[in-house]
């Protein structure tokens, strides 16, 4: 299967969502899945059907590497 932005999160079959344990079960989190072929989707859990987007394995560790070094902070402030 071919995976692209913006197809339903549902239509990814066979993958695992994770989410932060800080989600707290209340539907406000961002979650993860890994693709088969290295890529990573990414989905909003107040709507796990709606639309999902697709990064590289590069793209993630770019985003994660800017996260840990606090880089997005600002947004959530």
């Amino acid at each position: 299967m071919i995976f692209s932005n913006g197809m339903p999160a549902s239509a990814f079959a066979d993958v695992e969502w994770v989410k932060s344990s800080d989600s707290i079960g209340e539907g406000n989190c961002v979650e993860l899945a890994q693709l088969p072929g290295g890529e990573v989707a990414v989905r909003n859990s107040r709507f796990p059907d709606g639309a999902a987007l697709v990064y590289t394995r590069e793209e993630m560790v770019a985003f994660l590497r800017g996260a840990k070094r606090c880089e997005f902070d600002g947004l959530v402030d």
